[in-house]
């Protein structure tokens, strides 16, 4: 490394000699420019990141003084671009900033509502968008009612529910609005105007129905309650009343399905039909109820009834008894003369008569109830329900533990039908559930009827079929990686072995060089012959002669050499 950089240096050296001044120059002004360009790139990338506190460029001056100011109030460090945007530390602040803005009515009144929202971020979730979102909605309303002449001010509060995966769990989207009429205004006494904001809302919020819009000005009297106006057509009242009746039908089918999902399973029960036959007649009855008096009261400690009771109280009595029998005794004159009785009555002497006149008058006290009822709107006459359960389908396995199958493929599958036992407990627990009245003549059928479930059954067959491959797949690819894997263990076996016998081969051929050489040396030794050897036949010779008297003198060291190698090997 050092001997590169003086060759480096050595180099530049050279270059440097060889330039003018000029190129000199040019060269030292092109380093200095990259120093001061990472400088600046440093010194710009440690500052923190700004955000726009409203995306829109805030154009009026005195607005955007305000504006600074209050953020100054707040001890919040900002930023204003020369376009007119105002730029703070982070999202957080800026989202913090623009509600106390808009709660003190900061916000300029050119900015669209949406732009107050457009603050994109990385962070951002879908919860944060759904309130955006409906916030946004609900700005936007506010600025089109306060743009009638007739209202003065406006507030506008959504409630946009979640999706549900039924539609009789999904809740309505409702909107409650309170406005400030102008002075002189008639838009609380016209409904023509408030049709008009009820539609207007209604159109703007997608799912939003006439009957969950709620309009009041700001004493909180409603307004577009338009049920208790004489001028109500009959379609209005029509249509309130086909309303009333599919919220109770909703609210029964409802309850039927909670009961019964619990028991059979979300995917067994079918509501085929739910009728309410309601009456909208009003009626009203003033009725005169007599009932005994009570003298003495039911006591509750005691295990029978004893309350006393009498049907009337004597309060007066009147009697009249008069009688007469006979004629009585009329006189006359003197003896012989004539007497001074009438004819008539003279013709009633000596008979016999006879009067009698009873008369009995008793004035009674009894309890006495008068009651005005008058019936409400509507009233249920008959309930109708007809309700059908799938029975189950369970998979058939064999005496393994495996799902049987199909000569085609398919998931063998055996149907079991509900009971009659099931179906008589499923039809109490619906008219329980719905207020059953045998009186009334509702009716609620629950019969047995087995779905068609040939496209579910494919759809599990298929998702069958695709997970066994995988298992055959996954199981051939260990099959095939531990035959790979043995393969290359042979291989690596059978390599070392012929390696192995490779090597004694040559050890061996070298051995008998080695000795055929030894041998015509002492040969030509013994002869006299002077032979020349060199420098590593000589170092081989001595490095022999070495381990020779080693293993003689430590044989117990060579031994353990020689494990060590092959062990090695």
């Amino acid at each position: 490394m050092n001997e590169w950089l003086k060759k480096f240096a050595e180099q530049i050296r050279t270059l440097w000699g060889k330039w003018s001044g000029v190129q000199r120059i040019i060269f030292v002004s092109i380093g200095v420019g990259t120093l001061l360009a990472l400088a600046l790139l440093v010194a710009f990338s440690s500052r923190p990141s700004m955000v726009p506190l409203i995306t829109a460029p805030i154009t009026d001056d005195a607005t955007r003084d305000r504006i600074s100011v209050r953020l100054d109030e707040e001890g919040v460090e900002h930023t204003v671009t020369p376009d007119g945007r105002i730029l703070v530390q982070d999202q957080k602040t800026a989202t913090r900033m623009v509600s106390l803005l808009a709660r003190e009515n900061l916000i300029p009144e050119e900015t669209s509502p949406w732009d107050v929202f457009k603050m994109d971020r990385w962070t951002v979730t879908d919860f944060e968008r759904q309130v955006n979102l409906r916030q946004a909605i609900e700005r936007n309303l506010e600025q089109f009612i306060e743009a009638l002449d007739e209202v003065d001010s406006a507030e506008v509060t959504l409630v946009l529910p979640e999706n549900e995966l039924f539609i009789e769990d999904q809740n309505p989207v409702t909107a409650s609005i309170i406005i400030t009429p102008r002075p002189g205004s008639d838009i609380e006494e016209n409904r023509r105007k408030l049709e008009g904001i009820v539609r207007l809302v209604k159109l703007a919020v997608e799912g939003l129905q006439e009957e969950n819009i709620a309009i009041t000005n700001h004493r909180g009297i409603l307004l577009n309650d338009f049920q208790g106006l004489d001028a109500v057509d009959s379609l209005e009242l029509a249509k309130r009343q086909m309303l009333q009746k599919a919220n109770l039908e909703k609210a029964d089918k409802a309850a039927i399905l909670e009961e019964l999902r619990q028991i059979f399973g979300r995917d067994r029960v079918r509501v085929i039909g739910l009728q309410i036959d309601l009456n909208f007649d009003k009626r009203s009855s003033n009725t005169t109820e007599y009932f005994p008096i009570t003298t003495v009261p039911e006591d509750p400690t005691t295990p029978y009834p004893d309350r006393q009771f009498e049907l009337n109280v004597l309060r007066s009595r009147e009697r009249i008894d008069e009688k007469f029998r006979g004629t009585g005794f009329n006189p006359e004159g003197p003896p012989g003369s004539e007497g001074q009785t009438p004819p008539a009555y003279k013709e009633l002497d000596g008979l016999v008569g006879q009067y009698e006149n009873t008369s009995s008058t008793e004035n009674y006290e009894i309890n006495e109830r008068r009651t005005f009822e008058e019936k409400s709107p509507w009233e249920i006459t008959r309930k109708t329900v007809s309700i059908a359960i799938d029975g189950a389908w369970k998979w058939i396995y064999d005496d393994k533990g495996n799902v049987a199958l199909n000569p085609d493929g398919s998931i063998k599958r055996e149907y079991t039908p509900v009971s009659a036992e099931d179906l008589r407990k499923a039809q109490a627990l619906v008219e329980a559930a719905i207020g059953y009245d045998r009186a009334r003549g509702d009716q609620v059928t629950v019969r047995h009827l087995q779905f068609d479930r040939t496209e579910q059954q494919q759809e599990e067959d298929q998702r069958f079929r695709s997970q066994a491959r995988l298992r055959q797949m996954v199981l051939y690819s260990i099959i095939g990686l531990v035959a790979v894997v043995g393969v290359f263990i042979v291989f690596r076996l059978i390599s070392r072995e012929l390696e192995r016998r490779r090597r004694l081969r040559e050890e061996e051929l070298s051995r008998q060089h080695q000795a055929m050489r030894e041998a015509a040396l002492r040969s030509a030794e013994e002869e006299g012959m002077e032979v020349e050897m060199s420098v590593e036949e000589r170092a081989r010779l001595e490095m022999q002669e070495n381990a020779i008297n080693m293993a003689r003198e430590h044989p117990e060291d060579v031994a353990q050499l020689i494990r060590t190698w092959l062990v090695e090997e």
